[in-house]
């Protein structure tokens, strides 16, 4: 089991910037993806971004290139997720997903994630 819990959500105004965190514990080394995706009101959850542990590769959705950027700590074995620019759009609960996807084209598919946090609410205003 994997354990994730995400902190750092909050409300910002558009253009403004946070800092998402995932903190991992359990049988880390039992995946190597670490993903975060969002789900917006009245919406189906989306793939945002994801890193792998080991290599450091990251994996963007159109939507959030040039403004977020992922990484992670392997010491602390969290995982980051800074968004700047932010959007109204970007309204959403945001969750950090951990699995082991196979081929760079699977790291923004749900289904490739078995473990998944309780999510952090980000809301940015107008």
């Amino acid at each position: 089991q994997v354990q994730l819990v995400e902190s750092g959500g909050g409300l910002v105004q558009a253009g403004g910037s946070l800092r998402l965190s995932c903190a991992a514990s359990g049988r880390t080394f039992s995946t190597d993806g670490l993903g975060w995706f969002r789900q917006a009101s009245g919406k189906e959850r989306e793939f945002v971004a994801a890193v792998t542990w080991s290599a450091g590769s990251a994996y963007y959705a159109d939507s959030v290139k040039g403004r977020f950027t992922i990484s992670r700590d392997g010491a602390k074995n969290t995982v980051y997720l800074q968004m700047n620019s932010l959007k109204p759009e970007d309204t959403a609960i945001y969750y950090c997903a951990a699995g082991s996807p196979i081929g760079s084209a699977n790291y923004g598919s749900e289904g490739q994630y078995a473990y998944w946090g309780q999510g952090t609410q980000v809301t940015v205003s107008s």
